[in-house]
């Protein structure tokens, strides 16, 4: 004779109401719906301007690696393009070239940093951003940066990098 086992038999039915219990509890918003839903509504401001400089176009301006210098390029888009500076086998530094056009949420203000600028470097006004990142901008639109990485890598180093992009090229680009 077979005995019957409660405890088998209540197992799939607990298991049954948990799962519908749980299931149909209504889930919280995520904090980043509101957002999304605002960046794809019709009308929506998009996120980089459309006539925003190709960032494959930058390539050809950053600086020549040599001297025991690589340069590996990490990020490309729409705006904006970057490249690490490395030594040895480390991390030295970032170099980049943003188009000032391309964020529609700052406009040009990212350029009203350099309004002020008194330094001027290969005859572009040129910023300090705190004690690691040295900035120029080219064309009153393309800011190029240099931002150290290693605190071996100074003021003075950022600088003569900056020298180095094809700052010329860079202003002669066609918008």
């Amino acid at each position: 004779m077979t005995v019957f086992n409660w405890r088998r038999a209540i197992a799939p039915l607990v298991l049954s109401v948990l799962l519908l219990v749980t299931g149909c509890t209504a889930k919280e918003p995520s904090p980043y719906a509101q957002a999304q839903q605002e960046s794809t509504q019709k009308g929506a401001q998009p996120a980089v301007a459309k006539d925003a400089t190709q960032g494959s176009s930058f390539n050809k301006f950053f600086p020549k690696p040599g001297d025991g210098y690589e340069r590996v390029y990490t990020q490309e888009k729409k705006g904006f393009a970057e490249a690490k500076l490395k030594k040895d086998g480390k991390d030295v530094a970032m170099l980049a070239i943003s188009d000032a056009a391309a964020d529609v949420t700052a406009g040009m203000s990212a350029t009203k940093k350099f309004e002020k600028s008194v330094t001027k470097i290969a005859g572009y006004p040129a910023v300090d951003v705190g004690t690691t990142q040295t900035a120029v901008l080219v064309a009153d639109r393309y800011q190029v940066k240099v931002l150290s990485r290693n605190p071996a890598f100074t003021k003075a180093e950022r600088q003569a990098w900056i020298q180095r992009f094809d700052l010329a090229g860079l202003a002669r680009l066609k918008k």
